[in-house]
């Protein structure tokens, strides 16, 4: 392709209010253009890129014997409601009705088409199993777009499901998938790591996600290199702390803080005293006007469970307990509580406990109180109930009817809970995920068999997903530096970036023009920079795009001899023209 020919609108300046590294360089390589919040037009050289992710999805997915088929965008609500998730996934489903009125849903993902698919088409295990994939638009009314073609609300997806006779028939077809993954990410460049995962409104007992590493990432994960355990920060679970309670030090003598200066702490964190805290309410102003580690506290959350939880929204609110330097976990609690649940407003904590918030503390309390495991031993301090107070010496081990579970997030520096080696972390961006369904679709949906004895059975169901945008923002963000985008060799949009330094020069032209069929013959892929402008832009463009070889057919071309950059180590030689395809191949196996 001559770049006089293609659409490839390079811009200087980083478009307004971008943050990640792959929205400003995917925009200023004229790659992609926003046309509203959360919807992209790939162009030309976008395109090429995403069609090369793609083939490297088909070939691994028709390598473990998935088939590939279509299904539609549009779909009736009847298969939602019939799944039970039309009303369980909310305002992030796009719905319309069509001119008969009927219900419509534009699909976030295709597990209901499948169910209803295998429950016409299959019925004996004699057809199982199955693998199915496509790649397919998906609709998602998201929230808040940002960070480009990360979160969208529309989005380019393969997704595949396996259906097969029994638990351990799905583990057969979990670990193919799990091969192809490994396989696919590592094929387009990624350095990424498959973590345990949260299923969501996916459902099924098991999941994983796959993490490709990114600081701009908007998902952390936690892992251990001892023993290999990998988990999103949501469903992590870290082991206990081998520090004693800050109660049970030995005395540290007095400091600056008021309740040092009186009572010697932390020792004194065993007795039971009422403290006078004014205009103190977080944990760090309660910290430092006491003088004491934040992990000396309990941090007390009023929360109100939705409807439906095992808790039931009659039950009214709950309280909920973790260590002061801890965070609550959202996803451990709504497991805990058996559904969803929002923080109490200002007016229902001071209804449901009797103080505003900032002094909640769970001695006494009418509420129920769920606790994190951490709080199990040792004293604290924690609000009082009272305006301007808390209280010391507080055991949440001896509060009645107390349920303790792991509640918190998992941290770097953790334990971890399977060797007890420390967790590292990672800032990444999701590229894929896979879950084992169960019967979640199934058995509502009746996609049944009937097996050998003729007994009918549901179907064993599984689902995997792949973003193909999202590896190439993951690839962006892995591989570029300060002029530019630095593709690997099979994603990058061309092979080859062939620059003619002076179009009015005829001698390089006629060399360039040359090389430019030549290499295209021998299977290379080569943008062809023929304008007659600047040598600098021509170079600035070149970096910003970022193919994985540059050959600049400059002053040597009277003597058959060109350079050869290597984009991303910045390596540069002058190569006779005689052996160019041979250093580009060598060139391009490392890229």
């Amino acid at each position: 392709m001559r770049v006089s020919r293609l659409l490839l609108p390079t811009v200087k300046e980083d478009p307004t209010g971008a943050e990640a590294v792959s929205h400003r360089l995917m925009v200023r390589a004229g790659l992609v253009r926003q046309l509203a919040a959360g919807l992209y037009v790939f162009l030309p050289t976008g395109w090429r890129v995403m069609r090369k992710i793609e083939r490297i999805i088909r070939e691994e997915m028709d390598a473990i014997g998935c088939q590939e088929m279509l299904m539609p965008v549009m779909q009736p609500a009847e298969i939602w409601q019939e799944s039970g998730r039309w009303d369980a996934i909310g305002d992030e489903m796009f719905r319309l009705r069509d001119r008969k009125g009927a219900q419509m849903a534009l699909a976030m993902t295709h597990e209901e088409v499948v169910t209803w698919l295998a429950a016409r088409e299959i019925h004996s295990y004699r057809q199982l199993p199955q693998l199915w994939y496509h790649i397919q638009t998906k609709e998602r009314d998201e929230a808040r777009p940002k960070s480009g073609i990360l979160r969208t609300r529309e989005f380019l997806m393969k997704d595949s499901y396996s259906l097969d006779v029994s638990e351990e028939a799905l583990q057969e077809s979990y670990r193919l998938h799990i091969e192809a993954y490994d396989r696919i990410f590592a094929r387009c460049g990624l350095a990424f790591m498959m973590v345990e995962g949260d299923s969501g409104m996916m459902g099924g007992a098991v999941s994983h996600e796959y993490m490709a590493f990114a600081d701009a990432g908007e998902d952390e994960i936690v892992f251990c290199r001892e023993c290999g355990y990998a988990a999103n920060v949501e469903t992590a679970v870290a082991g206990a702390d081998p520090e004693p309670p800050v109660s049970e030090l030995a005395p540290t003598g007095a400091g600056d803080a008021p309740f040092a200066q009186a009572m010697g702490a932390p020792a004194d964190l065993l007795a039971e005293a009422e403290l006078h805290t004014p205009d103190a309410r977080t944990i760090e102003q309660v910290a430092a006007y006491l003088g004491l580690p934040a992990r000396a506290f309990v941090k007390a959350l009023v929360v109100v469970p939705e409807a439906g939880g095992e808790t039931g929204s009659s039950a009214g609110p709950v309280l909920a307990l973790v260590r002061g330097d801890d965070e609550l976990n959202e996803l451990k609690l709504e497991g805990v509580l058996g559904g969803g649940f929002r923080m109490a407003l200002p007016e229902e904590v001071l209804a449901a406990q009797g103080v505003e918030p900032g002094f909640v503390g769970p001695v006494p309390t009418p509420l129920p109180v769920y606790a994190d495991e951490a709080l199990r031993r040792g004293h604290y301090v924690a609000g009082a109930n009272r305006p301007d107070h808390h209280r010391s010496g507080v055991a949440p081990a001896e509060i009645p009817g107390a349920v303790f579970a792991d509640l918190r997030d998992a941290r770097p520096g953790d334990p971890c809970a399977q060797c007890g080696g420390d967790l590292e972390g990672a800032r990444v961006i999701e590229v894929g995920n896979i879950f084992q369904l169960g019967l979640k679709y199934s058995q509502p949906m009746g996609a049944t068999f009937l097996d050998e004895e003729g007994t009918e059975r549901p179907i064993i169901m599984g689902s995997y997903g792949i973003g193909p945008a999202r590896i190439a923002a993951a690839a962006v963000e892995q591989h570029h530096d300060d002029d530019g985008i630095c593709w690997p060799a099979s994603i990058a949009p061309f092979h080859v970036h062939l620059i003619l330094v002076r179009a009015s020069d005829e001698t390089q032209r006629s060399l360039a023009d040359d090389l430019y069929s030549a290499l295209g013959a021998e299977g290379f892929e080569v943008l062809y920079d023929d304008r007659d402008v600047s040598p600098g832009i021509k170079f600035k463009d070149a970096d910003l795009l970022g193919c994985p070889a540059q050959v600049v057919v400059g002053k040597r071309a009277s003597e058959g001899v060109v350079e050869i950059k290597a984009r991303e180590s910045g390596e540069r030689c002058d190569v006779p023209v005689a052996d160019l395809a041979v250093e580009l191949e060598a060139l391009l196996a490392d890229a």
